[in-house]
């Protein structure tokens, strides 16, 4: 009977974690091929970085006007046209590669990215209601595994699709395996009656939204100032430094795409080990403690990368950050759902990522210039630094001890 209980509990739950795997994995596993694409079509790490300035610019567009329609949709609904849009958008890169130049596929990029800006907080608010509050740290630390794999087993997947075809092949397997999550998605219960549209979106409509964000965030100053460093360490710095991945693993480790592969495939199996590590443990483990010593060993793992100068290292350093990556998620995931209401979670997210996106913009921009400019490892070696005392800082707000009565409550 208990395992009966059990398994109903944990089967929509479960459900959402293969739905959200596959479309994360997904994501990541299209873009190390178009990053591959474009490196070879033009031979500049420069255009390469552009990549991922589409990706904040997409989000500077989209997220002031779609927080107001995450908070007030459906989002079961909203998430599964998200993965048939991106489908066929993936999908169509190939046929503009065949007819125009490389760089016309910024374009249709662009636009997956407004979706993908989307999802993720429409995901999270979906989560946040469909998962009893003393579930949620175990959930989070299973989907912790989906969303690091997003950056570590989708380029490895990349790499064994590599193998037995090219680029253009895993960016088709990316959009069927996008049409499958929601399918996936499809068999989700709705959680709202109905939509909550009681007015059409508009200027006035966003203000309100933007005023409803402002409120929430002086009265919980503490809880978005952790929220804002902690996304500076494991979104900001580490989109900085990944759009210089490809170039560093070429051009200063030398690796063919096979080997390159191969390389986040050992970072795929310290993903692995850390996830079954933080599954075993999360619920004995603090969140500020998850949150803390696992963006600060993450930063750890990107130096030792940065400073790699040859497979073995690097392949250590990309271990390292992997295992911890799981630890860092499964406690900002936790704290967030904690401590934002499920009701204006959209809108904070969104807003909030517009400074995130801002941010990402103008370090990219400066490491792919400064990589043109100096040299690649030494632009990497800087990131890695700034990213490491992100997290000593982080650390310093999590640990204080005259927050330590508040941690019971906010963390």
């Amino acid at each position: 009977m208990h395992m009966k209980r059990l398994i109903e509990s944990w089967k929509y739950p479960a459900f959402l974690l293969g739905a959200i795997g596959i479309s994360t994995i997904s994501e990541w596993i299209y873009f190390i091929s178009l990053n591959l694409i474009v490196l070879k079509e033009t031979g500049s790490a420069l255009a390469v970085s552009i990549l991922y300035i589409l990706k904040p610019l997409a989000a500077l567009f989209t997220n002031v006007w779609s927080g107001s329609l995450i908070d007030r949709l459906h989002q079961r609904n909203l998430m599964i046209a998200l993965d048939f849009i991106r489908a066929v958008c993936i999908a169509v890169i190939p046929l503009l590669l065949s007819i125009w130049p490389v760089y016309s596929i910024y374009f249709i990029v662009f636009f997956i990215n407004m979706a993908n800006s989307m999802f993720r907080p429409a995901s999270m608010a979906y989560i946040t209601k469909l998962i009893p509050p003393d579930h949620r740290k175990r959930f989070n630390s299973l989907r912790a595994l989906l969303d690091s794999g997003g950056f570590l087993l989708g380029p490895s997947i990349a790499g064994m699709l590599f193998l037995i075809g090219t680029p253009i092949f895993s960016i088709y397997i990316n959009a069927f395996a996008l049409l499958i999550s929601g399918v996936i998605t499809s068999f989700m219960p709705k959680l709202e009656k109905r939509a909550e549209i009681t007015e059409k979106l508009s200027v006035n409509l966003i203000r309100k939204d933007w005023n409803v964000v402002i409120r929430f965030s002086r009265k919980n100053s503490y809880i978005m100032c952790i929220y804002f460093l902690f996304t500076c360490v494991l979104t900001v710095m580490m989109t900085a430094i990944d759009s210089l991945e490809a170039a560093f693993c070429k051009e200063i480790l030398q690796l063919s795409d096979t080997d390159y592969g191969f390389l986040v495939s050992v970072a795929g199996a310290g993903i692995i080990v850390g996830a079954f590590v933080n599954s075993v443990f999360v619920k004995k483990l603090p969140t500020s403690l998850l949150m803390g010593l696992g963006s600060l060993f993450v930063s750890a793992g990107y130096i030792i990368y940065a400073f790699s100068n040859f497979f073995l290292m690097a392949a250590c350093g990309f271990f390292v950050l992997a295992f911890f990556l799981a630890f860092a998620n499964t406690g900002f995931m936790t704290f967030y759902q904690k401590n934002i209401p499920a009701e204006v979670m959209g809108r904070v997210g969104s807003i909030y990522a517009l400074s995130e996106a801002a941010l990402i913009i103008i370090a990219t921009l400066c490491f792919g210039i400064g990589a043109q400019l100096k040299s690649i490892q030494f632009v990497v070696i800087l990131g890695a630094v700034i990213m490491f005392l992100f997290s000593i800082i982080l650390c310093i707000f999590l640990f204080q001890p005259k927050r330590a009565g508040t941690h019971e409550t906010y963390i």
